[in-house]
């Protein structure tokens, strides 16, 4: 399908998600893709290890523990390397440092005070050596990409969560100007909701679906098929309309979606669409319409 950005974590199955992602990297040409992994959770081996996280399924085999410090840092990329049987990474994110983590809560501005001592000075100097082409923060709130780019000099952010059809303002007026100005990138996780706007009754990482929002996207439907057009193709195209998203990066749990997610990227979606989603308050007036190709 032509995709060539890659992004995985530690935390993504307690380790599964880099051994796979590793095995299907490891004879291709290092130059021809991007890949960005995580930092922040040490994982520890754990074989009885049976509290299942979250979402993850499965028998794991680690446990793990927060670990925002230079020296934590620098053993968590090269865990992952090691994982990955790779022999670098593109962009570094440091991981869930943020206060809808519910291991942290209140306390993330603790944790957040180690990794500017810490973390922070250690991938700048990663980035310098050449290990690393850049860093940031991977989190689903704005409140800690701002403080990061206030007391740091990052190159770019992975923002879940907080730029889809559904909720989208908070990033359109208070972070991306900062990021405009100081020409950093961002890349957009979950523009679908975590399959919410694909129609599917839940809403990013719990069954928990906002007040209002069923209704919203029973709106944004009708309208779409008055257009013609498929709302999860708006949806995708809609996240990687701002001038500062460098990449939107949909999760697929099965083949079938990942070659819907890349052919939606080329779907062409009529600006009357854009413009009564408008009309009906449905999106920001100021939000960045796709251009129709």
């Amino acid at each position: 399908n032509g995709v060539r950005h890659f992004d995985t974590s530690p935390w993504y199955g307690l380790g599964i998600s880099e051994r796979r992602m590793g095995s299907f990297l490891f004879h291709k040409n290092r130059e021809d893709y991007i890949l960005s992994s995580k930092v922040g959770r040490i994982l520890k081996p754990a074989p009885e290890f049976d509290k299942n996280p979250g979402i993850w399924k499965g028998k794991l085999n680690f446990d793990y523990e927060y670990d925002y410090s230079a020296e934590g840092v620098r053993k968590s990329v090269e865990d992952t390397l090691h994982r990955m049987g790779l022999s670098s990474l593109d962009i570094v994110y440091i991981h869930d440092l943020s206060p809808d983590n519910g291991d942290m809560k209140e306390d993330w501005v603790k944790y957040f005070e180690v990794a500017q001592k810490g973390a922070m000075p250690e991938l700048i100097k990663m980035r310098e050596e050449g290990i690393i082409k850049g860093w940031g923060f991977g989190v689903n709130t704005i409140e800690p990409i701002l403080k990061t780019i206030e007391v740091s000099d990052p190159d770019i952010f992975l923002s879940a969560t907080q730029y889809s059809l559904m909720h989208h303002k908070d990033a359109l007026n208070k972070l991306f100007p900062v990021c405009e100005k100081e020409d950093i990138s961002l890349v957009i996780g979950a523009p679908l909701n975590a399959g919410f706007l694909a129609g599917k009754d839940r809403y990013n990482y719990s069954e928990g679906i906002p007040d209002g929002f069923l209704k919203k996207r029973e709106k944004m439907n009708n309208i779409a098929q008055n257009h013609g057009v498929d709302l999860r193709s708006a949806a995708l195209q809609f996240s990687a309309a701002p001038k500062v998203v460098a990449s939107v990066i949909p999760g697929a749990s099965k083949p079938y979606q990942s070659s819907a997610n890349a052919k939606s990227m080329s779907e062409t979606i009529p600006a009357d669409f854009w413009e009564e989603l408008k009309s009906e308050n449905l999106i920001a007036q100021n939000a960045p319409e796709p251009q129709a190709t």
